[in-house]
């Protein structure tokens, strides 16, 4: 489906009624649907009015439901999503055993970082690493499963740029926006479903204060991609929690790998910088493997 009708979406969703929020989902999920049928077909697909189904247009900014289809209808002809890495692995998926799982784990693994690749917002994806080169300080939150991505994400932006904390919780009173609200902040948000209440509040106070936040999300939906300033989605396998870390983890390495490429030189400083300091600090056994770009 066209990323600018979802884009529309996200950004308008916190505004649209609890009616246009079901046209929504039904938008995003079976956009085939929307290419086929009339407005009063969706109407009743929906359990909505044909009106409703029209006011959802003009909330997203089309003149009509005529022009969000056409919209629709020129994405589907560019890329059909069953020709896409995941559907054809799953037409050939085999009944996981003992005898061959790990094949099954990995062919998995793989289909969704394909996928991943043919959906990458490069544009985005500039923007995203430009944010945090640019941010004066950074603050890396994520709960329950997304614990572990973000504090690896917290702890190698700490090492390529510096100036960035992992909030973790009731623990942390995060006094550090109150304190130094003249900077530049930059908050970058890991969730999926379920998705924590903490997170969504903790971005809620952070775009209150002024600070730009960047989601990594499953979608446009997510209770934190409306608030987000930048929406990086990630599609990963279900459940996410035990089948989605290395789609992950793979997105937070290509902006990490974005960060070095634009803001290079000033990396590198900071790494022979991190690098001596770390020496002095701790003993290694065979330190002949350093960072480098």
């Amino acid at each position: 489906m066209d990323e600018h009708v979802k884009e529309r979406i996200r950004k308008q969703y916190g505004n649209l009624t609890a009616s246009q929020k079901i046209i929504s989902k039904f938008v995003i999920e079976k956009p085939n649907l929307i290419a086929i049928h009339t407005a009063k077909k969706i109407a009743d697909l929906t359990n909505m009015s044909e009106a409703t189904v029209i006011r959802f247009c003009y909330a997203l900014g089309y003149t009509g439901y005529t022009q969000l289809q056409d919209e629709i209808k020129k994405a589907l002809l560019i890329a059909d999503p069953r020709k896409g890495p995941i559907q054809k692995y799953r037409d050939s998926e085999e009944i996981r055993t003992k005898d061959n799982y790990a094949q099954q784990v990995m062919e998995t693994d793989i289909a969704y970082l394909q996928q991943g690749l043919q959906q990458l917002d490069y544009d985005l994806l500039d923007q995203a690493a430009r944010q945090i080169i640019s941010a004066n300080r950074i603050v890396v939150v994520g709960f329950r499963w997304c614990h572990i991505p973000a504090k690896w994400l917290f702890s190698t932006l700490n090492a390529i740029k510096g100036n960035t904390h992992l909030y973790t919780g009731a623990v942390d009173n995060a006094d550090y926006f109150l304190t130094e609200r003249d900077q530049e902040w930059l908050v970058i948000a890991l969730s999926f479903p379920r998705h924590p209440a903490e997170t969504v509040a903790l971005v809620q106070s952070a775009k209150a204060l002024g600070a730009k936040v960047l989601a990594i999300t499953e979608g446009e939906l997510s209770p934190i991609s409306q608030m987000a300033d930048l929406l990086l989605k990630v599609t990963t396998p279900k459940p996410a929690a035990t089948s989605g870390m290395p789609v992950l983890f793979s997105l937070l390495n290509v902006l990490i790998k974005g960060v070095m490429v634009y803001d290079a030189k000033n990396v590198q400083k900071r790494l022979q910088h991190y690098d001596e300091i770390s020496s002095q600090l701790y003993s290694f056994i065979g330190d002949e493997d350093e960072f480098t770009i």
